[in-house]
């Protein structure tokens, strides 16, 4: 089935009687990937879980798809679980082989039956993207993916973060902080901005 196009249309989201996001727009195509930047506190991550279904309290509509992966800032890892029972978790019906193929596919070779307390951030983080990318998501959303990584892990995770994009093609939204970092993966940057009615895109 073809993939298709996301769509986000939020008039109006709050927290109690504080605007957080203004009227606001936009659509990410298949195999796209766009940043988004902005401020810090002024709704970037509101505006992730709210395109990945997570937050439903708003007013407007997304539409997107069902097949959805999203890497938060932190691995968000169950720590009594093993590399592979991680990875196996949200999906119940990847065979193993699948699921030791997607970890090779991050670096993480003979360490499925280690726990994340075994391993580094940067591979906690692997694993992540591992996890993310196993079904082939239609929609990826990252929150910071790379944030609190020292500049050589940070690196070696953006280039696999480039590579697995390039080889999955999901469409893409993920919030950074680092211009850099948008202009080198993004097709698009999105900029949000304080308003009178919350953030909107400048």
């Amino acid at each position: 089935m073809a993939q298709r196009m996301i769509t986000v249309d939020i008039t109006s989201k709050r927290f109690g009687e504080t605007p957080v996001l203004g009227p606001l727009s936009f659509t990410i195509a298949p195999g796209e990937t766009l940043a988004l930047v902005g401020p810090s506190g002024i709704g970037k991550s509101t505006l992730l879980r709210i395109l990945a279904g997570i937050d439903p309290a708003f007013e407007g509509t997304v539409t997107r798809p069902e097949a959805l992966a999203f890497v938060f800032q932190e691995p968000t890892l169950l720590p009594w679980r093993t590399v592979l029972q991680n990875l196996l978790l949200p999906h119940p019906d990847l065979s193993v082989d699948a699921a030791q193929s997607a970890l090779a596919g991050v670096g993480l070779t003979g360490k499925d039956t280690l726990f994340p307390g075994q391993l580094s951030l940067g591979q906690q983080r692997r694993l992540s993207l591992a996890r993310a990318f196993a079904a082939a998501p239609e929609l990826l959303i990252m929150d910071e993916p790379f944030v609190s990584l020292d500049p050589e892990t940070a690196q070696s995770m953006f280039q696999l973060t480039e590579r697995l994009i390039a080889q999955h093609r999901p469409a893409t939204l993920f919030v950074t902080h680092d211009m850099r970092e948008a202009d080198r993966l993004a097709d698009r940057v999105l900029t949000l901005q304080v308003s009178d009615r919350g953030a909107v895109l400048g």
